[in-house]
């Protein structure tokens, strides 16, 4: 459970920077470190978030390979990378 919301908390941050597509999310989160997020974990997340109205999704032609599925936040999605943050600043401030 823990690490579910690492990982919603993770792929939502990335996203409000800007708008981007699956693969650039998880090339970002593997390269942090101790994060380690794999296209296993992230995928899933992203879908989850644009069926709970999270995400909004566009699709465009790719210049090398499949048609890309561009990520945003909707204004719930802002609101629940809010949450996620105050929480875990909680958890954080009281250790």
């Amino acid at each position: 459970q823990l690490r579910r919301g690492v990982a919603e908390l993770a792929v939502l941050a990335v996203i409000a920077r800007e708008e981007s597509y699956g693969y650039r999310i998880v090339e970002h989160l593997q390269g942090l470190d101790g994060l380690a997020l794999s296209e296993s974990t992230v995928y899933p997340v992203l879908m989850r978030l644009t069926r709970n109205g999270l995400l909004a999704v566009r699709t465009e032609a790719s210049p090398a390979g499949p048609t890309r599925r561009y990520y945003r936040l909707t204004p719930a999605g802002r609101r629940r990378l809010g949450e996620l943050m105050s929480g875990w600043q909680k958890v954080f401030g009281s250790l």
